[in-house]
């Protein structure tokens, strides 16, 4: 006898400020190491959230939390107001797109191929929109150009721009994003933060961890601080970038001002003694 599994429901559309991932009084150890203490975050449509501070402080436990990917040892984290736990995979994969910090693939797959694989969770859905979601997240990325060619001839940020890809042609409407400028120039971390904004614009959800603080000032609507496992502030760049709390944070003298001729929110190192 055939058994008949239940096919996973798309999610509903969100409206502008819903809460599509929530971590509440948030723990989490790694090994014998509370990684996370008391994490409280809210991830909302429409917007740009980064996770910044320095190395160690939690930001890609704090991701894969959130994802669903790390388990909590206490507290709780809810995807489209639901318990994580409560989701099936299948679920998942239709509500929330995981961008790792780095992408590698044993196999020797044509970059339009591992494009296809973000669609892999729509397969039972609707396929009908694989063809025009991988075009245009081959688009965004500007990757188009080689399409053909075999994911491991690639460089460095081409591959960071393949996976990225991958993630934007799953249409999930949360997009949490682990590092995704790390290995980019200047002209692609700039068009990486551009979609960012413009899948918020859509209504999607974008979490995205950076080291950059001047990247994160320009493009991300919210930010959350992390220090040692903890929140140390949250709340509009504007708000939360202070040069006292960030050098206090990364123990490195920062300086917060504006553009001269455009007024734009500046973040600099201290740099004395050249």
């Amino acid at each position: 006898m055939r058994l008949l599994r239940n096919r996973p429901t798309p999610p509903a559309p969100a409206e502008p400020g819903d809460a599509l991932a929530t971590a509440e009084g948030l723990h989490v150890r790694l090994g014998s190491r509370e990684v996370l203490q008391g994490i409280d975050v809210t991830v909302r449509a429409g917007e740009v959230l980064a996770l910044v501070g320095p190395n160690g402080a939690g930001k890609s436990t704090l991701l894969g939390a959130l994802a669903a990917d790390v388990a909590a040892v206490g507290g709780v984290v809810r995807i489209h107001g639901r318990p994580a736990a409560e989701w099936s995979s299948a679920e998942l994969a239709l509500r929330r797109a995981v961008l790792p910090q780095s992408a590698s693939l044993s196999f020797p797959f044509a970059v339009e191929d591992v494009v296809r694989m973000g669609r892999a969770p729509w397969a039972a859905v609707a396929p009908d929109d694989d063809d025009r979601a991988v075009a245009e997240a081959m688009r965004q990325t500007e990757v188009a150009a080689f399409a053909s060619r075999p994911f491991g001839a690639l460089s460095g940020g081409e591959r960071a721009r393949v996976a990225l890809a991958r993630v934007l042609a799953q249409r999930a409407p949360l997009l949490l994003l682990d590092e995704p400028t790390a290995a980019l120039d200047l002209r692609h971390q700039e068009l990486v933060l551009r979609v960012c904004r413009e899948r918020a614009r859509a209504g999607d959800a974008v979490v995205v961890v950076l080291h950059d603080l001047g990247l994160a000032a320009a493009y991300a609507h919210r930010v959350a601080v992390l220090r040692a496992g903890r929140v140390a502030a949250d709340g509009a760049p504007e708000e939360v970038f202070d040069g006292r709390l960030l050098s206090e944070v990364y123990d490195q003298p920062v300086e917060v001002f504006p553009h001269p001729r455009t007024g734009a929110l500046l973040v600099n190192p201290e740099r004395r003694n050249l």
